[in-house]
């Protein structure tokens, strides 16, 4: 029996103000959605058997797992055996540069990525420079943050066997000419990855242009612990772990079959409704942004509006102190972030508006604000009339 679906709003009772909360941090991860949890109850109550069993408990759980390869492979316009299920977006993109650089040392080790990638893939890339001799390009972007193609193609050498450039930035949600991208990629030979975290369920994703894509299944209202590495059939890929041979002998552990379960469920749910979203989002940003400017006139609307995802708006507030902002607006009952959740909490300099010219101090009075399938126009207007007062209270703040 299906569990009964708890109404969304009720999610987000925000304790200490006894009120419900404007969830705003979409970005960094999103409320299960009720098809994803109806989809993953059985396998947390019913069918418990390991899926590389061969009785009937481990066949049911296995059977499971074929079917939301099936389904996720039609959704990306791929072939089942070419989806890998992993534990979610840090292991995917993981999988894919530390896997594709290795398997093609023979060919080269000259790496190309961009200065604004997810830390996922900044740090993979550290690691295959500083510790296994790889050499690696980091692509600057101009002040909208995107790549110019051109700039792309010039770094390509003989020596070059992947590149990985996000689909869209998860900080700004600035996105990138990847048609452009594959082509400079496809003239050369060099494989092409893409961390399609962000993107994925906000706007198309087209495998063809790429041999490698990364999903987590958390940024679609999916379940934390699920993700997908898309790998092209004929692409060959060492795994970064070590056991047995789930996955066709490219990701060992025993699968999450209740996540990976949800996961198709959610990402159907976000592709059914991609379109209808983004029209509706990108008008509700829009009138946050008409707010901002209104409360505070110097603030700064970073990433290229013209090639934005249609949830993310980040602005920075010259002159006020990030953090300050940050736990203003949860004093309101209103949870934003300064950029990146994978930091840990901390308040930094944020490395995706530094590459984009923004001065540190700048960088640092920065908030994204990131809407999704249950914000309202009711939540942005109660978010705008809470800025002016916290506009005033920074303001009276010391220096």
């Amino acid at each position: 029996m299906l569990a009964r679906r708890v109404p969304q709003s009720s999610i987000f009772d925000h304790q200490s103000v006894n009120r419900p909360v404007v969830y705003l941090d979409y970005n960094a991860t999103t409320p299960l959605a009720a098809e994803a949890m109806e989809a993953m109850l059985p396998y947390l109550r019913e069918h418990y058997g390991n899926p590389s069993s061969i009785h009937g408990a481990g066949r049911a759980t296995r059977a499971a797992i074929d079917d939301a390869r099936d389904r996720m492979a039609r959704l990306l316009g791929a072939r089942p055996h070419e989806v890998i299920f992993t534990g979610g977006g840090t292991e995917s993109d993981n999988l894919a540069i530390l896997g594709l650089a290795r398997a093609q040392m023979a060919r080269g080790r000259h790496l190309i990525t961009a200065a604004t990638e997810h830390h996922a893939v900044l740090r993979a890339f550290e690691h295959l420079e500083r510790h296994e001799g790889f050499r690696v390009t980091f692509l600057p972007v101009d002040g909208g943050g995107r790549i110019d193609p051109g700039r792309l193609r010039e770094a390509i050498t003989p020596e070059t066997t992947l590149a990985s450039i996000m689909t869209a930035n998860n900080e700004t949600g600035v996105t990138q000419d990847m048609p452009g991208i594959s082509a400079a990629c496809r003239e050369h030979g060099v494989l092409l990855h893409t961390d399609a975290v962000q993107s994925f369920g906000k706007e198309p994703l087209e495998t063809a242009l790429y041999d490698a894509v990364s999903l987590a299944a958390h940024k679609f209202c999916g379940p934390v612990g699920a993700g997908v590495l898309w790998l092209r059939s004929g692409v060959a890929i060492q795994s970064i772990q070590h056991g047995g041979s789930h996955e066709n002998e490219r990701r060992p552990g025993t699968e999450n079959v209740a996540a990976i379960a949800g996961m198709a469920a959610a990402a159907e749910l976000a592709l059914r409704t991609m379109e209808a979203e983004a029209v509706r989002l990108a008008a509700l940003r829009e009138r946050l942004w008409d707010g901002v400017r209104a409360a505070y006139p110097d603030a700064v609307r970073n990433g290229c509006p013209a090639a934005q995802l249609a949830n993310t708006l980040n602005v920075s507030f010259p002159g006020l102190d990030g953090e300050g902002l940050l736990i203003n607006l949860d004093l309101e009952g209103i949870c934003a972030s300064s950029g990146s959740a994978c930091m840990v909490g901390s308040i930094v300099p944020s490395h995706v508006l530094m590459a984009m010219g923004r001065p540190a101090e700048v960088a640092q009075a920065t908030v994204r604000f990131s809407l999704g399938k249950w914000t309202t126009a009711g939540e942005i207007e109660r978010t705008i009339a809470a800025l002016p007062a916290i506009v005033a209270r920074l303001r009276a703040l010391p220096p």
